[in-house]
């Protein structure tokens, strides 16, 4: 059996993913060849690294908040770990999503996410899927990794996950958050699918885990 962590191990993993997000500097990658759209997002799967304390990574479920700011329209994307949406010319992929225990405090959210894009890149160029965004995005604190792109906006909101000790969740609860529509784009978008995250023996994997290469 997998060791289980205590309180205080897990908050100090959590706490250095935020300093991790802090203080890690993001490049722009360079835009990927069309003929390489599909591969960037297969490849760009969660190397995230999570442990299993509580909900299995494969059954979390995150919510994601989506804003078009051409149209001003926000959507609540919901996702389980691995999977993809296509909105418009924008996919938003979840690697996996994490959250304090109930006795834990401070309380946090946070959510490994991708966001790829469809655009040219000068006027005179054809449209071609960008990797945008790669990283941890927290709730409580936001501006710690912030989504830039001119368009588009992501945040999460939820993830859904318990823990050893904690009842169920309601019929209600689980349904809410089930995904709908499908999770991934139609044959015109790029292959979303991609491997689950690998967990780590311990939670402790996490305060040493550092952000995918972009």
């Amino acid at each position: 059996m997998l060791p289980v962590a205590s309180p205080a191990l897990r908050a100090l993993a959590f706490a250095s993913l935020l300093a991790l997000a802090a203080c890690g500097e993001k490049e722009a990658p360079p835009p990927p060849e069309a003929t390489e759209t599909g591969s960037a997002i297969a490849s760009a799967s969660g190397a995230a690294v999570e442990s299993e304390f509580g909900t299995p990574i494969k059954d979390r479920v995150a919510t994601i908040g989506f804003l078009n700011k051409r149209n001003n329209i926000t959507q609540d994307i919901v996702l389980k770990s691995g999977e993809s949406r296509r909105i418009g010319n924008a996919i938003i992929k979840l690697a996996t999503c994490e959250k304090t225990a109930p006795w834990e405090d401070p309380p946090e959210t946070g959510a490994f996410v991708q966001l790829f894009v469809q655009e040219r890149a000068s006027t005179d160029q054809p449209l071609a899927w960008r990797k945008v965004f790669s990283g941890w995005l927290f709730k409580s604190a936001p501006s710690l990794n912030v989504v830039e792109h001119p368009v588009y906006d992501v945040w999460v909101k939820n993830c859904a996950m318990i823990f050893p000790g904690e009842d169920e969740p309601k019929a209600a609860e689980r349904s809410a958050a089930k995904p709908s529509g499908s999770p991934s784009g139609a044959a015109a978008s790029p292959d979303a699918a991609v491997a689950a995250p690998t967990p780590s023996s311990s939670a402790s994997a996490r305060a040493a885990a550092v952000s995918p290469e972009e």
